[in-house]
């Protein structure tokens, strides 16, 4: 008796049914998002790819944030030819698709033999509809209803924004925007309390801010320390604190060399002057911090001791551009340092204060694997011999720490 053999099933096509997810979200109104992760084509320091629904000219289009390193570039399809580009580039350019919608939650992978997986959810809790307008409000990460903002008077009592500290409304949404992308690319883990100490906190603006933004945002315990000099900004916090019901956030009278947590998960020091700067960096990279936030300010040790060499002294002789070198040198010393030690570091414009023209960020999030940093140790000896640098504060505490050869 012969038995006929029961063909085999054909393997799921995934790239294909999680495009039709993709278009099904679309034509229902209901597609929040979607991230291209894993990137594998040529582009260097492009890092992912993150579409969202935008109206442009009373059309919906698809918005593409090409996400590199340093900066983003956006660019706006209409909705065909963006599905397509988005089918186009998997698996070719990107390994990873992550969508986001009202109603559902869909990743599809691919291995690096190109074997492909669809992984498929519902949400846990309603989702709201993004807004798509293209000149809409600039997005917030923090709803200007939260109890601190009206308590810290940024907004009165009818929670609206008052308007002279608008200034610093955007500056607690950048500072929390900024932090929200640094926790996605670090090893950070929100299934346990996040550790994070502001030093320098001052009237606590942004210490609450991130207290507020990961346990009513991320829906993740905060143990958040503010460190102050200044003894009645610290009553002044902590009274706050207990009033507004902000368990875990405590603010301490000291500075980064009296308060030093042993364990950090987040380490941020704007404004810390001089070698201040050097010394919360340290304190960061020794407690284990997997991100670090430093907005320096001042830059005395450097400036006393570079002897600019013959050629750039004409242009040097100004004493703007001599402390804009000292600057630049100097946090170029320290996002080097920090790479050396492990992390991917980015320098790049903040956001203006209203005390302040400039406000540099140095952003450091730990890397998952480091790097041999055998090369980078070489060109921070010659860039510190073509300036004739003999001390950088950095260094010297690390070398201390035996953090550094």
């Amino acid at each position: 008796m012969s038995v006929t053999p029961t063909p085999a099933s054909p393997a799921p096509d995934h790239h294909a049914q999680f495009i039709e997810l993709l278009r099904a979200s679309l034509e229902q109104n209901a597609f929040i998002k979607l991230v291209l992760a894993k990137y594998v084509g040529d582009e260097v320091d492009l890092q992912r790819l993150i579409i969202k629904p935008v109206t442009v000219k009373e059309q919906a289009c698809l918005s593409f944030v090409y996400r590199y390193k340093t900066r983003d570039i956006t660019k706006n399809f209409a909705l065909a030819d963006g599905v397509a580009l988005i089918a186009e580039l998997l698996p070719t350019s990107f390994k990873n698709a992550h969508l986001l919608s009202l109603t559902d939650e869909a990743q599809l992978e691919y291995s690096k033999k190109n074997k492909s997986s669809l992984f498929k959810s519902k949400p846990q809790q309603l989702r709201e509809a993004p807004s798509a307008e293209h000149n809409r409000e600039k997005n917030r990460f923090l709803d200007l209803t939260r109890p601190f903002l009206a308590d810290l008077g940024v907004t009165n009592a009818k929670h609206e924004l008052i308007p002279a500290m608008s200034r610093k409304w955007k500056q607690i949404n950048k500072f929390i925007e900024v932090f929200s992308h640094a926790l996605t690319s670090s090893p950070l883990q929100l299934d346990r309390p996040v550790r994070v100490a502001d030093f320098g906190s001052g009237k606590g603006y942004l210490t609450f801010a991130i207290h507020d933004y990961l346990r009513n945002t991320l829906k993740a315990e905060g143990q958040v320390t503010g460190v102050e000099l200044r003894e009645d900004m610290v009553t002044l916090c902590n009274n706050a604190a207990a009033r507004l019901e902000h368990p875990g956030l405590v603010f301490k009278c000291g500075d980064v060399r009296s308060v030093a947590p042993s364990e950090l998960d987040v380490m941020i020091a704007l404004h810390a002057c001089d070698i201040a700067t050097d010394y919360a960096i340290h304190t960061g990279i020794r407690s284990g911090a997997s991100i670090i936030m430093c907005s320096p300010c001042c830059h005395k040790q450097i400036r006393l001791q570079i002897q600019s060499p013959a050629l750039l002294k004409p242009m040097l002789q100004y004493g703007l551009h001599l402390g804009q070198q000292a600057e630049m040198v100097t946090d170029s010393l320290r996002a080097l340092f920090l790479e050396a030690c492990g992390y991917e570091t980015k320098v790049f414009e903040f956001i203006s204060l209203d005390h302040t023209n400039k406000n540099k960020m140095i952003l450091a999030v730990k890397r998952a694997e480091p790097l041999d940093n055998a090369q980078l140790l070489e060109k921070i000896r010659e860039l510190k011999a073509f300036y004739q640098i003999s001390e950088h504060c950095l260094e010297t505490l690390l070398r201390a720490d035996n953090y550094l050869p």
